[in-house]
């Protein structure tokens, strides 16, 4: 698919990954529906694109609301006219142990709260904005792509059930879509990043990403221009379908 003039949502894309996607695809001329709920930043960076030269227009919706992801869809498709890529890139982190216990005695639990507003967030999410985006691509004829951003940790990282059960849960939704949405000349991949260079993970302490970096093969974090180049190959490559394209420096937890 060559990207110029195609119309592509990414959601979460206000900053880090996905802010450094729509950076990508502006800069290839894409005509881009930016989503996030941060609805000064997402301003910002529809200014950015916009500068760019790109066909940048910003919608705020929690994709954990089947009646915002709808409304969203019908939206973005009565502006553009056209649906050819989704990114589902919007997530949120709430860690912590499944037990914490000390001498015997049960000290601390993932509350169902932390569980349920991750599974929300990065697993119903990507379903309900993989499930509209496809319909509307259908309706609308698009031999288009869908692709879920998961993680290394689906692999399962401690201190992180609820993220890696969705994470695990998105690559293996790409997957199925693969299959079932081939017949109408749609695909769908995921990507797998490992520790990657974001505002969240600067903020964190010195020693701690000394530690992080450490265990990475090639001794850094990936850029998050670095994971945007993974999701122009994977709109671009009309052959790569139902996979999930690991960007992880050679770390395996």
């Amino acid at each position: 698919m060559d990207i110029k003039d195609k119309v592509i949502l990414i959601t979460g894309a206000a900053r880090g990954l996905g802010a450094a996607m729509a950076r990508a695809l502006a800069s290839r001329g894409a005509r881009l529906a930016l989503v996030d709920v941060d609805a000064s930043a997402l301003e910002a960076m529809v200014a950015e694109c916009s500068k760019a030269g790109a066909d940048a227009r910003g919608y705020s919706a929690n994709v954990a609301q089947e009646e915002d992801v709808v409304k969203l869809f019908d939206d973005v498709t009565g502006d553009f006219g056209a649906l050819d890529a989704v990114v589902n890139n919007a997530g949120i982190l709430r860690d912590g142990l499944l037990i914490k216990a000390k001498d015997g005695e049960i000290t601390g639990k993932m509350s169902l709260a932390q569980w349920q507003s991750v599974i929300d967030v990065n697993l119903t999410g990507v379903f309900l904005c993989g499930r509209e985006a496809a319909e509307r691509m259908i309706k609308l004829g698009s031999k288009g792509v869908i692709i879920n951003i998961s993680s290394i940790s689906r692999a399962g990282n401690m201190g992180q059930t609820n993220y890696s059960a969705a994470k695990a849960g998105v690559a293996a939704m790409a997957v199925v879509w693969a299959k079932e949405l081939a017949r109408y000349g749609i695909r769908a991949n995921a990507i797998a990043p490992g520790f990657v260079n974001t505002e969240m993970v600067a903020s964190m302490k010195p020693e701690a990403l000394d530690k992080m970096k450490a265990m990475i093969p090639l001794r850094r974090m990936a850029e998050p221009e670095e994971i945007a180049h993974t999701v122009v190959y994977l709109i671009e490559n009309d052959y790569v379908s139902g996979r999930v394209i690991e960007v992880d420096g050679a770390l395996r937890l």
